[in-house]
């Protein structure tokens, strides 16, 4: 899981790297990246590429692209630290469409670990004047579709392959930002052409060390620690783009960290 998050957090220092380059290109190079070792594995272990479920993985993949681009917007006007952190409240509003949309129950101590959560966000926007405005409102929308991920996934169930999920929102994620970075084009420099290309190794090796680790660990052990995302996060930000964090920042992301990881501690505890 160390390895996953260092990787994610490798991302998201991208990310803010290409700051002059239009979200639009940043969606489509980190997508088109991984889809040379979606595809390989598909191809290499034989898995049928359309699936069962078309319609939900459809919705899925415009869900999860669209989630995705108004994260890489939100990172232009955010500290990295502080946008990957608001984007954690995604569990929050995946709750809430899990009781609206799928029926479930959640418990009384689980509502108070989200408002805790939520506490952090207001304490973030509230006590932090620097706070940009359309920055947060990028990312909560970004975390609200994020959330709504969830459930999709949750309604496919166990009758796709993770790959085959996962190989949907990449050739998506890759149309969406390739059309419409041609009309909003920006020609990368130098260095940034070779931050580009490393968008995809550094989201697929991401997202494949966090599967491996939920596969052979516990949940109760596992999950809290790709929280440890935030923190690498924040110290590329601190070293490489001189960020800095006041104590409100800081409090307002321990609030919103804090609260989802007694949210996933309680979770594991009442389900053994």
């Amino acid at each position: 899981m160390l390895i996953s998050t260092l990787a994610f957090a490798c991302m998201n220092a991208s990310v803010k790297f290409l700051i002059d380059v239009n979200s639009f290109q940043i969606v489509f190079f980190r997508s088109f990246g991984s889809l040379f070792f979606t595809f390989g594995f598909l191809l290499k272990n034989r898995i049928p590429f359309i699936g069962k479920n078309n319609k939900l993985l459809v919705l899925r993949a415009l869900t999860g692209a669209s989630s995705m681009l108004l994260f890489f917007m939100s990172v232009k006007y955010l500290s990295i630290g502080t946008a990957v952190s608001l984007r954690y409240i995604a569990p929050v509003f995946a709750a809430i469409f899990a009781v609206l949309i799928l029926g479930e129950k959640i418990k009384s101590w689980q509502w108070l670990f989200f408002l805790i959560s939520f506490i952090g966000v207001i304490v973030l926007k509230g006590l932090d004047r620097e706070l940009n405005s359309f920055g947060l409102l990028l990312v909560m929308i970004a975390s609200v579709l994020s959330g709504l991920v969830y459930i999709i996934i949750s309604k496919i169930g166990t009758s796709e392959h993770p790959v085959v999920i996962v190989n949907y929102f990449m050739i998506i994620a890759t149309i969406i930002g390739g059309v419409f970075s041609i009309f909003n084009w920006v020609t990368p420099s130098g260095t940034e052409w070779l931050v580009l290309l490393g968008l995809g190794v550094f989201g697929f090796f991401g997202q494949y060390y966090m599967t491996k680790a939920f596969q052979i660990a516990s949940t109760n052990i596992v999950a809290p620690l790709k929280y440890i995302e935030v923190v690498f996060t924040a110290s590329f930000g601190v070293v490489l783009f001189s960020e800095a964090y006041t104590f409100y920042n800081l409090l307002g992301i321990g609030l919103i960290i804090g609260g989802l990881v007694l949210n996933v501690w309680y979770k594991s505890k009442t389900s053994t």
